[in-house]
């Protein structure tokens, strides 16, 4: 399986490779556009801010080719950001393939104890849909790291809650994202990479 990850100025590249090679897989990291076309997988990571992000993707037409590929795609953080409509942060129309819009959290005080924006540390997932959770249990935990979340909507295939319910996986079609960090996230994690891979 010729298995690729999209290289971009905001990716947590090597982490996810770690992960990879956990379970046996490994991956290719390109922005090559004939490379990741050619891939049977593409995994598409990311952190950092949704402006700089997009205008790296747009300038390398790394967008148009993202939008247009056939194969299974993993969004990962930031980059199941990207995939979404429009993102709050620094006012960034993104991808579009998901109708989901990126907004930010806003901190409230939760049972009197304050909410800290970002979301740092381990949350639960729940209301698992598509084989990308198969044997992964309901209310599981992942690792997440974010200030801005995708709402609920259509797309959304896991929930988690923090401030608000929002939604911590999208899916339509052959593309996937996922909120929380799978490279991150122990068995769990690894499970969700695994599923992905045998998609």
């Amino acid at each position: 399986m010729k298995l690729v990850i999209v290289k971009y100025n905001a990716g947590n590249i090597q982490s996810v490779l770690y992960a990879l090679e956990r379970i046996g897989m490994e991956a290719l990291v390109t922005d090559d556009l004939e490379l990741i076309r050619s891939a049977d997988k593409v995994i598409f990571p990311g952190v950092g801010e949704a402006s700089t992000a997009m205008q790296y993707l747009r300038k390398r037409e790394l967008d148009q080719l993202i939008k247009s590929l056939q194969q299974p795609v993993l969004g990962i953080c930031l980059g199941m950001q990207l995939m979404c409509a429009h993102s709050e942060e620094n006012n960034t129309d993104c991808l579009g393939i998901f109708e989901e819009k990126v907004k930010r959290f806003q901190p409230l005080a939760d049972n009197q104890i304050q909410l800290k924006v970002p979301q740092i540390g381990w949350n639960n997932i729940h209301s698992l849909k598509t084989d990308l959770f198969k044997g992964v249990t309901e209310n599981s935990y992942c690792y997440f790291v974010h200030g801005y979340y995708a709402s609920l909507g259509a797309h959304s295939i896991a929930t988690t809650d923090y401030v608000l319910p929002y939604s911590s996986a999208l899916h339509k079609n052959n593309f996937y994202g996922v909120q929380f960090h799978p490279e991150k996230s122990a068995t769990v994690g690894e499970t969700i990479l695994s599923n992905f891979l045998a998609l």
